[in-house]
């Protein structure tokens, strides 16, 4: 167990806050107990997930995602853009490559301060999101939740990088999604549990999003899913390839390209400010 502080860096994509830690040059293992103590907002930093920066030997760097509750995740398409942008002002070139247990994510630093990231392909097949049980079309599946604004059904689901489970509905202010979201979260249909969104079509090209992330709860934005939504809205033919997906934090612009069937996400990142996590100790915002 480590001892001692650890220096970091406290980052955001839209309010899906992050405490990034660099493990490149000395490894770094937090324990699920250490991670979830600097994710409390009430005593420590607080934060959405903890990412830790590490060596990659396909891409410029990996990165390790850990959820509030400490269990680790594939994939957090808001953090990539803040790890992006940290490695492309350290390198001195716009195009970087992330590597993630998910995959390698190739990602460009936009002269506009937004980063743009390959998310590769989403991926439709149950038993590759997962799904417990066999759907032969998961554009809608045979899945329903009861709630104080209706019975909830048909949801999508897809995995990117992630897996992710989608209702459609008209307002997504009419449906209370800290009720809902750990109640699908943890479902038996959902293996690996799922995270939640509530999606509102706008047009055909604009969608609202409200995300209960599994490991974290409601969050301010949340990159792959709104991936997840931009892929699966075209899909079901509610949307085109190209929309902007506006969640509580902000507006994150998704092409689904036809080319090759991988999901472009651009959005701005944020370096909020530098602090040390002593571990064993409550962790100060410095």
């Amino acid at each position: 167990m480590f001892k001692g502080t650890l220096p970091f860096r406290k980052m955001n994509g839209f309010g899906n806050d992050f405490a990034v830690f660099d493990a490149r040059a000395s490894a770094i293992k937090l324990s699920p107990e250490s991670t979830r103590r600097l994710a409390d907002r009430k005593g420590a930093v607080g934060c959405d997930q903890v990412i830790i920066i590490e060596p990659s030997a396909r891409g410029d760097a990996f990165m390790r995602v850990l959820n509030a509750d400490g269990s680790e995740v594939a994939a957090c398409g808001n953090a990539t853009r803040c790890v992006a942008g940290l490695l492309a002002r350290e390198l001195g070139r716009p195009d970087v490559v992330v590597e993630t247990a998910a995959g390698v994510l190739p990602s460009r630093n936009n002269p506009d301060g937004t980063v743009t990231v390959d998310m590769g392909e989403p991926r439709f097949d149950w038993s590759k999101i997962p799904l417990a049980r066999p759907f032969a079309d998961t554009r809608r599946i045979d899945f329903a939740v009861a709630t104080l604004g209706g019975v909830l059904e048909g949801p999508s689901v897809v995995n990117v990088g992630n897996p992710h489970c989608i209702f459609w509905v008209d307002r997504v202010e009419d449906y209370d999604l800290a009720e809902i979201g750990p109640r699908v979260e943890n479902d038996p249909l959902f293996p690996e549990r799922v995270n939640v969104s509530l999606a509102e079509v706008l047009s055909h090209t604009a969608v609202r999003l409200r995300v209960w992330e599994r490991g974290s709860g409601l969050t301010h934005a949340c990159g792959t899913a709104a991936c997840a939504v931009g892929a699966a809205a075209a899909r079901r033919g509610l949307t085109g390839r190209s929309v902007a997906v506006t969640l509580p934090g902000g507006t994150l612009a998704i092409e689904w390209r036809e080319a090759d069937g991988r999901i472009l996400m651009t959005g701005p990142w944020t370096l909020d400010y530098e602090g040390v996590f002593e571990l064993g100790e409550p962790a100060p915002a410095i």
